[in-house]
């Protein structure tokens, strides 16, 4: 009996150590301050999924892939915001970038958190600009063979700045072997 109850506070420690941490990074991004340098700075925002995280930025790591978790270097580069109204979203961070061309790779979770679709793009972001990186399903219906209607529809990532779509990059599906990369496509 008391063996259950070591192994039942174990557990409840590593359940209060991983809140915490959790909340920890809440409050370091929170603690992040607009500066007059940064008033200027384009903001990206990822969206169109349940989850999207920002992998890097240049060479920074923004969001680690085997923790999820935002890195210290990317908070104290004041490159990651929270939104206010969207703390229970898992999309709830954004970038605040200095204007200028930057490699930046995103993960989308279009289907469960245990598969990832990442993006590499290389834009060159203006000043005082909201730009956002929209997933979606191209549902196109087509004529063909069994085996070219039945595959899934292509999946596409829009990069829109202020509400205009400027960049589309989309991913078909290639029956033979199921994978295929991310092409840009014509606007």
């Amino acid at each position: 009996m008391s063996k259950i109850f070591g192994q039942l506070a174990v557990i409840g420690f590593c359940v209060t150590a991983l809140s915490a941490c959790q909340t920890w990074d809440t409050a370091r991004l929170k603690q992040v301050k607009e500066t007059a340098q940064t008033k200027s700075n384009a903001l990206i925002y990822c969206t169109g999924t349940d989850d999207c995280e920002f992998e890097r930025l240049n060479k920074v790591t923004i969001v680690d892939a085997e923790n999820h978790r935002v890195t210290r270097t990317a908070i104290k580069q004041g490159l990651v915001r929270l939104q206010e109204s969207s703390l229970n979203k898992s999309n709830a961070l954004y970038l605040s970038v200095p204007p200028a061309q930057h490699e930046l790779v995103i993960r989308f979770y279009p289907i469960s958190k245990d598969r990832a679709e990442k993006l590499h793009v290389i834009h060159k972001f203006n000043a005082k600009q909201k730009y956002t990186f929209r997933m979606y399903r191209d549902r196109i219906r087509t004529k063909g063979s069994l085996l070219n209607v039945s595959a899934p529809d292509p999946l596409c990532v829009e990069l829109m700045q202020n509400n205009k779509p400027i960049r589309r990059f989309c991913k078909p599906y290639n029956v033979l072997n199921g994978l295929g990369e991310f092409v840009e496509q014509k606007i």
